[in-house]
């Protein structure tokens, strides 16, 4: 990966009006094979370590319109994040919960023969409703014939030896378990004997051992510039007057997807959204796209490097859940709208609650190639698979209609794992319990689907 270097010149056209290149023609749709499909329940729970106190016996009691707490288990209806806010969809989850939500898994390895390392998400979905949310690592395993994830242990960070730079929810306590108002952990990698995990907030990447200690944090400076969030624990410190205040990291565009090099010494944290710019008031774009930036992270010094590749968004509001490497100059990207789900039954731009106003419409995995991008540092765009049109031969959808085209319906197709040469796996954030994008009423189960992409992986 060290390697790796921008081309100098671009074989690809000029898009008209411009002036920059771009791609020639449209990335093709090649077809994904679905050869194996299990799920979490979407309820799943695990009780907090004892040592964490009593207020963690539950979750979510702060999720709630009002922001105040509320004790009384499964009082408040959820809905979901999809629909006319008019008219709200009711998602069948409720809050809050006893134990700790196993909700939400935004990152995903591959440990190999069906085990996984899987990451839950911040909470329930920012600093205020989560404070009451552990974060958590899980060794699930998948049983592709029952159609079931079980969960065999999991791992709650943890910062005991004060390496986080800031106040932290359990400051005064001796094990300072980790919550969701702290952090909100997005991506996954495993890096020698520690874990590496790309975070929203800051944004930030967080080393811990494999108990969930952290380790270190790792703040985004990329050319002697910090990038920053609003929820950047600096961000505290800005001018009194709001005109005054720029940040380019947009809030919950942090690093979504964080992919590995082969021989581990490099990572490679990714923008969900795109950066602000200042000089042009407005979020990065190129002609009518917006891109997303890809950043090079040095393991061994802890530092990036400064080299990065734009990665250039099909449609306005997409974004980037999740990328991972195939080999040195290749890898998968995620790319999704974030604002449809569900599949049948459909009613477009209806105002209703009893079927899918907003069907899911924009998820795709993407084939890059880092070493063709272009002088202005565009990866190109070699192949894509479409996750709402998957073949399905041999009929083994466990959820969901078991036709001969199956689909991914959720709001957030969010964690990618390469499992070997043909196959991935593909999870879910079930945004416990907002989303229901698989049945109207029902809140999302944590999936994990098993494709053979041996056409992506051969398309050039």
């Amino acid at each position: 990966m060290n390697a790796l270097t921008l081309a100098a010149a671009c074989a690809l056209c000029l898009a008209a009006g411009n002036g920059r290149a771009q791609t020639a023609q449209a990335a093709p749709a090649v077809e994904a094979t679905l050869v194996g499909h299990a799920a979490l329940p979407a309820t799943a729970a695990v009780p907090a370590p004892r040592d964490a106190g009593a207020f963690f016996a539950t979750a979510g009691k702060f999720a709630n319109a009002k922001r105040q707490r509320n004790e009384q288990l499964g009082s408040e209806s959820a809905n979901t994040f999809v629909g006319d806010p008019k008219y709200p969809r009711a998602s069948g989850g409720t809050l809050p919960m006893k134990g700790q939500s196993v909700q939400g898994f935004s990152g995903i390895v591959s440990l190999g023969k069906g085990e996984f390392l899987t990451l839950t998400d911040n909470g329930f979905g920012n600093k205020i409703n989560s404070q009451d949310a552990l974060l958590m690592v899980h060794k699930v395993s998948a049983d592709w014939a029952k159609g079931q994830v079980v969960r065999r242990s999991t791992t709650f960070l943890s910062d005991p030896d004060k390496r986080v730079p800031f106040h932290i929810q359990n400051e005064n306590t001796q094990r300072r378990y980790l919550t969701g108002i702290d952090f909100d952990p997005e991506s996954l990698q495993v890096v020698g004997n520690e874990w590496w995990i790309g975070d929203e907030f800051g944004p930030y990447v967080l080393r811990t051992d494999f108990q969930g200690r952290v380790l270190g944090v790792i703040e985004t400076v990329i050319n002697g510039k910090l990038l920053a969030s609003p929820d950047h624990y600096l961000q505290g410190r800005l001018p009194n007057l709001p005109g005054e205040a720029l940040f380019e990291v947009r809030r919950s565009n942090g690093f979504e997807s964080m992919a590995k090099s082969p021989d581990g010494s490099k990572l490679y944290p990714m923008f969900e959204g795109p950066l602000y710019d200042a000089a042009a008031k407005g979020v990065e774009k190129t002609g009518d796209k917006t891109y997303v930036r890809i950043n090079e992270l040095d393991a061994a010094t802890r530092s990036y490097t400064g080299k990065q590749w734009k990665y250039l968004l099909e449609e306005v509001g997409n974004l980037a859940a999740d990328f991972q490497l195939l080999d040195a100059t290749t890898g998968l990207v995620i790319e999704r709208d974030d604002s449809t789900e569900g599949l049948a039954p459909v009613c477009p731009n209806e105002a209703r609650t009893d079927c899918f106003t907003r069907p899911a419409r924009f998820k795709r995995v993407y084939k890059i190639d880092l070493a063709a991008a272009d002088a202005d540092g565009f990866v190109r765009k070699v192949a894509y698979i479409d996750l709402t049109r998957i073949a399905n031969p041999k009929r083994v959808a466990k959820l969901g209609p078991n036709e001969a085209v199956f689909a991914l319906p959720h709001l957030g197709p969010e964690g990618l794992a390469v499992v070997d040469a043909t196959h991935i796996v593909l999870v879910n954030d079930n945004n416990f319990p907002y989303s229901s994008g698989r049945e109207i009423g029902k809140p999302d189960a944590n999936e994990l689907t098993l494709l053979d992409i041996r056409a992506l992986i051969e398309a050039k």
